[in-house]
């Protein structure tokens, strides 16, 4: 990973000043095809390129993120962070933003595959660096999102990114999390280099704690009712509310409704 900095120091949002205790890490795509970082980020460092009239470092743009993934003026991939980690950002839209750092890939075209492949996994290595950095458990639940994963937890506005692009490439953000669990088991390894077999070990052992966590919690306000209504007619016994179903067990709740 090639990180650089390039603080957006005349951003309004940089300019606020507000800070936060970072909790988690959210992933996002500009939404727009143009990979180039120089779109975004000024002035040119000699690596960037000359930038767009519309970049990010003036005010009146309304958005910053603590980090950005794309193409240096050379067609290389590299990583600026531009605010201080600890800085709120301004790039989901609601509460994310006091909890989360964020940075965002510079979408192309959302049809090459190396490209793609390029930044998925120099944004692997970021995720893994700040989960590193403060001590944060990326398999634990709500600690790395997508943008469409916070609209979805209520703590972000309603985008698609990134699922919208990684799943033309049969990638999700099950995948994304276990491979910065994996990226951090390797790190971790210390002066003997941990096997492939190790590590995807470490990264079950994890991936098994967190589901064990996340079976110990009660079902959500907003679901309470609709879980009794199920288990009364027999299609859940209501154990594991927030755990993850199977698709045995979603074929024999699926078959339970019919039949009822």
């Amino acid at each position: 990973m090639r990180l650089y900095k390039a603080l957006l120091k005349h951003n309004d949002c940089y300019l606020r000043g507000r800070t936060i205790r970072p909790r988690g890490v959210m992933v996002h795509s500009t939404g727009a095809n143009n990979p180039w970082l120089r779109r975004y980020i000024a002035p040119d460092d000699g690596r960037l390129g000359a930038p767009s009239p519309r970049h990010w470092n003036q005010g009146g743009v309304g958005a910053c993120v603590h980090a950005m993934i794309g193409k240096a003026a050379d067609g290389s991939i590299a990583v600026y962070q531009t605010l201080p980690w600890n800085m709120r950002g301004w790039h989901c839209g609601r509460s994310g933003n006091d909890t989360h750092i964020s940075f965002e890939i510079c979408e192309d075209s959302l049809t090459d595959k190396d490209y793609f492949q390029a930044t998925y996994q120099v944004a692997v290595e970021l995720t893994a660096y700040l989960c590193g950095r403060f001590n944060l458990n990326p398999l634990a639940d709500g600690v790395v999102l997508c943008h469409s994963e916070g609209y979805q937890r209520g703590i972000a506005s309603n985008h698609a990114d990134v699922l919208h692009w990684w799943g033309k490439f049969g990638v999700d953000m099950d995948d994304f999390r276990a491979d910065v669990a994996l990226e951090m088991a390797r790190a971790q390894g210390g002066e003997r280099d941990l096997t492939e077999q190790e590590v995807r070990q470490i990264v079950r052992e994890e991936l098994a704690a967190a589901q064990a966590e996340r079976d110990k919690l009660p079902p959500s306000d907003w679901a309470k009712d609709g879980l009794e209504k199920a288990k009364a007619a027999s299609i859940t016994d209501g154990t594991r509310p927030q755990g993850w179903c199977t698709r045995q067990e979603a074929a024999l709740m699926l078959l339970a409704q019919r039949s009822n």
